[in-house]
């Protein structure tokens, strides 16, 4: 028998394992790592305002402390994405969650020993900085494998829903954390008590990572043309001709040239990208402190815990409305998404800027992330549309990076503004959305074009 032949049945294998759409046992495994990790965010973001308070900290630190986490994402999450083409998507999915599992159990230990007074708070905030790193540096490597995963099994017609699916698991994350978080907080863990929780509820989906999700581990190179040996038990005596679908999971990822950030192709997604999400990342860096102060719960920071998470739980419903609902029935391709979201949010963001009590605020927060949660998916989808399917793993990762790079200055940039005067925050994050609309009604590719067969 011929030494090819072992090339020719993992390449066939491969193949026929990209053909076959995701059955919804794995869709629910990957859903359900994304969603962990969505959820116990959420939770930190509604219980840190209020544990920055307790420990007499100035607001713009407590986003500083994320900075680190969020420059150590840019960085790494290109690299983990072109690892998990040649290691596999499972791999790098299970390191992202340990990531995420160790970073929350050591914050969680970090700031009860600072709300106990056993460690100084300018102590605790630094071991929380460091340890909030093991996320930015180890769990950026999911997201961008998942991604991939999904977006090399899935027609292109297909995709913008594909990718709302996913992105959709951060909208249900973002529900349950905020609901879930004032219901965690434990006598005996107090204020830290969501990190813990949320750090073995990663551990629990992990292990069914490792047990279901068979290996997707690469083992041979495929080659343009694989040549059956003409006496072997799969003798094929013409050579087969790679399609696109067949060459993302079977092509020599040393022949795919690195997918560059001013790839022309990707430039104006990458440029939606960036400023949208900066946009984004600084309206949520306000939330906390903004409903702290408007409800005049700055004296009993523990009692902003519920009213954080329900504005928090009725935006993240909105960001499901978007992904579930309009997107799927509306058809929206990836341009009229983004357009429409960044419009929306807008609206949403000085509707939010003018309340002036919780239901006011919940309505604005709802709107801004009906707009945003438009927005995601189109961007994430209208990226992964720009390149081919063989690109995907690296597409995934530069995706995941320019969502990262949005948190290293964006967040506290946005908070120092708000300190300095609430609607000079509000006006720069609503300017960042104009010029996405701008940028986009301009430069982004029509859908048509985008989800035509290739």
């Amino acid at each position: 028998m011929s030494e090819r032949d072992p090339d020719l049945h993992a390449a066939a294998a491969e193949a026929d394992a990209v053909r076959k759409p995701i059955s919804r046992e794995r869709m629910a495994l990957l859903f359900m790592v994304m969603l962990v990790t969505a959820a116990g965010n959420t939770a930190m973001q509604s219980v840190m305002p209020s544990i920055g308070t307790e420990l007499g900290v100035a607001d713009v630190w407590i986003s500083l402390a994320y900075t680190w986490s969020a420059l150590l994402w840019v960085v790494c999450a290109p690299v983990w994405a072109r690892r998990s083409d040649r290691r596999g998507r499972k791999a790098m999915m299970a390191l992202g969650l340990i990531g995420f599992i160790s970073s929350f159990a050591l914050c969680g230990v970090i700031l009860w020993f600072g709300l106990s007074g056993l460690l100084p708070a300018l102590w605790t905030l630094l071991l929380f900085a460091a340890a909030r790193s093991l996320y930015g540096g180890f769990g950026s490597a999911a997201p961008p494998a998942v991604q991939a995963y999904v977006a090399s099994r899935t027609p292109r017609a297909e995709r913008t829903q594909a990718m709302a699916l996913i992105a959709s698991s951060f909208g249900l994350g973002t529900v349950i954390g905020p609901a879930l978080a004032p219901l965690l907080v434990f006598p005996a863990t107090g204020l830290p008590g969501p990190f813990f929780a949320f750090a073995l509820l990663a551990l629990v989906v992990l292990v069914a990572l490792r047990v279901t999700l068979p290996n997707d581990d690469p083992m041979f190179p495929a080659r343009s043309q694989v040549v059956g040996a003409p006496y072997g038990s799969n003798s094929n005596p013409r050579p087969q001709e790679a399609d696109e679908d067949s060459l993302a999971g079977t092509a020599d990822q040393s022949a795919i040239p690195n997918l560059s950030w001013r790839d022309p192709r990707l430039r104006p997604w990458l440029v939606a990208g960036l400023v949208g999400g900066h946009a984004q990342a600084a309206f949520l860096g306000i939330v906390g402190f903004f409903i702290l102060d408007r409800l005049g719960l700055r004296d009993t920071p523990a009692a902003g815990t519920g009213s954080i998470g329900l504005v928090l739980m009725c935006g993240a419903i909105a960001t499901l409305l978007a992904q579930w609902g309009l997107i799927p029935m509306l058809k929206l391709g990836p341009r009229s998404s983004t357009l429409w979201g960044m419009a929306l949010s807008i609206v949403g963001i000085l509707v939010f800027a003018l309340s002036a009590n919780l239901h006011s605020i919940a309505l604005g927060m709802a709107i801004a992330s009906l707009g945003f949660g438009l927005y995601r998916p189109g961007f994430t989808a209208g990226a992964s549309l720009a390149v081919t399917r063989a690109e995907q793993g690296q597409i995934g990762g530069i995706v995941a990076s320019v969502n990262g790079a949005a948190y290293v200055i964006a967040a506290p940039l946005g908070v120092w503004l708000y300190g300095h005067h609430a609607w000079i925050g509000f006006f720069a994050i609503c300017a960042m959305c104009a010029v996405v609309f701008v940028v986009g009604w301009r430069s982004l590719a029509n859908d048509e074009v985008l989800e035509a067969p290739r």
